[in-house]
């Protein structure tokens, strides 16, 4: 059963991978419609605050539900409980904390959501189950340059990430509605700094976690946000 359950979580790993690539390709021809970009045609939609909880959810609870559900003797370990923190504590934020800062958002298409639903599901159950599990790692993995690096950068990405969103919840007054170029932080020499963020957040993750799961998670990650930050960039005419 656990060899079995092992090659599993590899295979969703791999799959996961595939995913990014036909990700990529298929956001390079047909943009997400979202945010300033939503489309009238995009049928029924859901009010940011919601959107953002709902679909960030199963990132958080799943964990939650396999760690509770099962012995979760690798998390014994400082370098898996480590890793594990360090994923729930961003969807801690993105859940439970991000959503109620959002003001005046723009309502997101149903089935935007629901596919991020599926997605969180997913990828909460592989990064979790993974770590609770299956992960071996020597004791002294946290001090390995790797861990180390990773974890910086994982630190530096989530703080980029964070005030860049803070940037962009305060760039208009009450009352107004036109879009405004963000200025401040990263935005002075990158149009989507928010994205740009998670990106380096999660390959400081997989850096962190040597494992193909986690790189899995960062590839996605890549591939998903760089599409959207080059449409969002060309969107200004550069």
């Amino acid at each position: 059963m656990k060899l079995a359950e092992r090659f599993l979580l590899d295979a969703l790993a791999y799959l996961l991978c595939a995913a990014a690539c036909l990700c990529f390709v298929v956001l390079k021809l047909v943009s997400s419609p979202y945010g300033r970009h939503l489309s009238p045609r995009s049928g029924f939609r859901l009010p940011a605050r919601a959107a953002w909880a709902v679909q960030e959810l199963p990132s958080l609870a799943v964990p939650l539900f396999v760690c509770a559900g099962a012995a979760a003797d690798r998390l014994q370990r400082w370098p898996n409980s480590i890793l594990l923190a360090m994923f729930l504590v961003h969807y801690v934020q993105r859940c439970l904390i991000f959503p109620f800062l959002i003001r005046g958002g723009k309502p997101m298409p149903l089935h935007l959501c629901v596919l991020a639903f599926m997605f969180c599901t997913y990828n909460g159950y592989l990064q979790s189950r993974y770590l609770s599990q299956y992960a071996v790692y020597t004791d002294d993995w946290v001090t390995d340059p790797r861990f180390l690096t990773g974890f910086v950068l994982w630190l530096i990405g989530m703080l980029i990430n964070i005030h860049s969103d803070h940037i962009l919840r305060n760039l208009r007054k009450p009352g107004e509605t036109e879009y405004k170029i963000p200025r401040g932080g990263l935005f002075e020499y990158i149009s989507a700094a928010n994205y740009f963020g998670e990106v380096v957040e999660w390959c400081g993750y997989a850096l962190a976690s040597w494992s193909i799961q986690g790189g899995a998670f960062a590839l996605f990650s890549f591939c998903f946000l760089f599409t959207r930050a080059q449409h969002h960039h060309h969107s200004f005419g550069v």
